[in-house]
């Protein structure tokens, strides 16, 4: 993936293959808990949704995370940029950082904004837990109408295809 991206997509303004890509691909391991948050930033960017799962601590009273809803929202976003609003480390072992995810889906552009809990378990960083902050959302381009064309080309009415709830 690295011939294809130059800038890192967390915004570091780092090139890609010396920023997250090593941490994606497990040649080292992110140094701190914002690190490891714009590696999975990334990740989700370039569909590295194994990363995105290994990131993630396990245990008991751990949620597991949902692949397929990982996945779908990995691939049916575009992704328009990372902004790390605070970090805090309380402990030496754990970690906040507070962050918003700007995308597009389905004609929509929203902002992911995360409260995120990170844990450094066997001297890696691990996402823990995570608190959601409500956002407004912003239709990108025109509203399409029930009875009007559907957009992603499928000769259908966008109520009888994407439109469908």
């Amino acid at each position: 993936m690295s011939e294809t991206i130059d800038l890192c997509p967390c915004g570091s303004g780092k090139k890609y293959s010396e920023c997250c890509e090593p941490i994606i691909k497990r040649t080292t391991k992110a140094p701190t808990a914002e690190a490891l948050m714009r590696a999975r930033y990334t990740a989700y960017v370039v569909h590295e949704i194994d990363f995105i799962i290994d990131s993630c601590e396990k245990g008991e009273k751990i949620a597991e995370i949902d692949r397929k809803a990982t996945e779908d929202w990995s691939n049916k976003s575009t992704w328009h940029g990372l902004k790390i609003l605070r970090t805090e480390n309380p402990k030496e072992d754990e970690a906040i950082v507070e962050f918003e995810a700007t995308y597009t889906q389905k004609g929509i552009r929203d902002i992911h904004h995360e409260i995120a809990g990170f844990r450094k378990i066997d001297g890696e960083w691990l996402y823990s837990e995570g608190l959601l902050r409500p956002t407004t959302v912003v239709r990108e381009g025109k509203k399409v109408g029930r009875n009007e064309p559907c957009p992603c080309g499928s000769g259908k009415k966008y109520k009888q295809c994407c439109g469908r709830t």
